[in-house]
């Protein structure tokens, strides 16, 4: 096993005064290894990153068209979303239409990151909801599948059909047999791969437009319903939303908990996974951007791109103090 490698470092003035340690995998279409850091074989869990495998089933059964999914419904099956308007509306659109409810999920109410949506909820004394789960988009997938399957309503436990088609996505799209499984914090199973097999089913998804078999088609909607809907992806602010924004819609990526990224790089036919060992989204946002810039999908003199490549570090009184920047290794 090798040891992780300093992928983002933060300096404060000129002193350097913290660094995050990481791993990261670019594969072609292949599957073989273009570049790595760190131990490219590490176990890993990639949270809301593995979303676009999640949804796969989705549209494969023939779930999404039976029930007229667009292209927005597709990208919010891919989100972790800020619990926006733009979000929630469409997902208790998208509950009703399927004769369903808020109870009829399983990912649990939270809080609102959208600054508008939880502001107006603090004023009228309202408590979250489930649509508010910035998961909700896929659960109302699942919850979609569910309902073409003629399944139960427990959409989330291991050996429900539902789980069992994207355990099936998730090892077809990464090449290996997953070890097994953690409980997401939304509930639903969230599968391990190496971090080498996550960069490959990226890379999966990047080539799938040279494929014409139905897992192929299907990633390739739900890849370009990303790219489309970067603000169903994410949010105001966010990472996904942004640099997706600032690289006008050529690249689909996708954050994941714990300081997971992925990229998927259609032009290139690349994918690329990595995780902060600390699981710092300041670090993660950072190296992705970082790694997209030098692959040269992301201009690096974009204003989106300079707030990632060098985000500056500002103190209470809007004093910059610091700056956290790519490690000098993450440079091709």
């Amino acid at each position: 096993m090798k040891s992780p490698e300093v992928l983002v470092e933060v300096n404060r003035g000129p002193f350097l005064e913290s660094v995050h340690f990481g791993h990261a995998v670019i594969c072609d279409d292949s599957g073989q290894i273009v570049k790595s850091w760190g131990d490219d074989g590490i176990l890993s869990l990639p949270r809301s990153s593995a979303k676009m495998i999640q949804a796969l089933p989705l549209i494969t059964s023939g779930a999404a068209d039976a029930f007229g999914l667009t292209e927005r419904h597709l990208a919010l099956s891919c989100a972790s979303h800020q619990g926006a308007a733009i979000h929630t509306d469409l997902v208790s659109e998208w509950l009703k239409n399927l004769g369903l409810k808020d109870a009829d999920l399983r990912c649990g109410p939270q809080d609102p990151e959208d600054t508008t949506a939880r502001n107006e909820m603090i004023k009228l004394d309202h408590l979250p909801c489930q649509w508010h789960n910035n998961c909700s988009g896929k659960h109302s997938g699942f919850l979609t599948l569910t309902k073409h399957l003629k399944a139960g309503p427990e959409y989330i436990a291991p050996d429900h059909p539902v789980q069992k088609a994207v355990l099936e996505a998730f090892e077809m799209t990464t090449g290996s047999a997953s070890p097994g499984f953690g409980i997401d914090g939304c509930s639903a199973p969230n599968f391990a791969a190496r971090l080498k097999d996550i960069a490959k089913a990226m890379a999966w998804f990047a080539s799938a437009e040279d494929r014409s078999d139905p897992a192929s088609r299907a990633a390739v909607r739900l890849v370009n319903a990303m790219r489309r809907y970067p603000l169903l992806v994410a949010g105001e602010g966010r990472a996904c939303t942004e640099l997706m924004d600032a690289m006008g819609g050529r690249v689909a990526i996708k954050t994941g908990a714990e300081g997971f990224f992925v990229a998927i790089i259609p032009e290139r036919k690349l994918g690329v996974a990595l995780k902060i060992t600390d699981g710092a989204s300041r670090a993660s946002a950072c190296a992705l951007a970082t790694l997209l810039a030098e692959i040269g999908v992301l201009d690096k003199s974009h204003p989106i791109a300079q707030k990632y490549l060098n985000q500056p570090v500002i103190n209470r009184r809007g004093i910059e103090t610091g700056r956290i920047h790519a490690a000098s290794a993450l440079h091709l």
